[in-house]
């Protein structure tokens, strides 16, 4: 059975306030000078690295991806593998994506800790009940965990674009951070407020609730993304432009 509490509220409250705090302080103190390093951490050598874990839904042709699998993985399965990791986890964020090659309808959770922390994690992935149950009715049709043996990905920029700058390659992990964060929240928030305390669902079940959920997210991004998000996001910027790349037919 599938379960979900309003308790889990508080919990993912608690676990934004700790990575807030975590991040900043790991933040060196330092004068404000000419030619002063990163206010980002210092992370050469830390014993951390990048890890992946990586699930794949089912999505036959001229299916639509099913994007509220999502949502379910992010808050069901992912959530207390957070929780458990705690401070232990400097950074985190997921990635979504659906396009017709080998990776297909792919939902990726990534995180910075130490081997230890990060088989922790993967363990309690793999155990979830609510992964295994997705599993074996055929949604989620591959399930994938980085090798802990070796850290492979030690610096803050390793997964980020390598055709950005430096900077940003360096800097865009605690943005991508506070994102997830958001979006984690906002289901979070969904589900304790249209889900009953201590009520179970089947799979069946619980996939539909949480389309209404994701659907329900999806309507208020249309609805005030622009002003939320991206208004404020240029606001800190300044309000400079952006350069805007496009792909358009166009005809004179």
């Amino acid at each position: 059975m599938l379960w979900m509490k309003k308790e889990r509220l508080g919990w993912v409250m608690v676990l934004l306030v700790a990575a807030v705090l975590s991040a900043c302080s790991s933040m060196p103190a330092k004068k404000v000078t000419v030619g002063a390093a990163s206010a980002t951490p210092a992370i050469k050598d830390s014993g951390k690295g990048w890890w992946y874990a990586r699930f794949q839904m089912a999505w036959p042709e001229g299916a639509a991806p099913l994007w509220h699998v999502d949502p379910f993985l992010a808050h069901e399965v992912v959530l207390p593998a957070l929780m458990l990791g705690g401070e232990k986890i400097e950074l985190w964020r997921f990635h979504r994506r659906a396009a017709r090659d080998a990776s297909g309808h792919q939902f990726s959770f990534l995180f910075y800790a130490d081997p230890a922390t990060a088989d922790r994690v993967f363990s309690s992935l793999q155990s979830s009940p609510s992964l295994n149950a997705l599993k074996t009715a055929g949604i989620v049709v591959r399930d994938s965990y980085d090798d802990t043996a070796k850290i492979t990905r030690p610096d803050i920029e390793d997964t980020s674009d390598p055709n950005w700058s430096p900077a940003i390659q360096k800097s865009w992990p605690y943005f991508i951070m506070g994102v997830s964060q958001a979006w984690l929240d906002w289901i979070d928030q969904a589900t304790a407020q249209r889900m009953p305390e201590g009520k179970s669902l089947s799979w069946k079940d619980a996939l539909a609730f949480y389309k209404t959920v994701n659907d329900e997210i999806t309507a208020a991004w249309r609805e005030e993304g622009e002003h939320a998000f991206l208004h404020h996001l240029n606001a800190l910027f300044g309000y400079e432009p952006l350069v805007i790349h496009e792909k358009r037919l166009t005809t004179f």
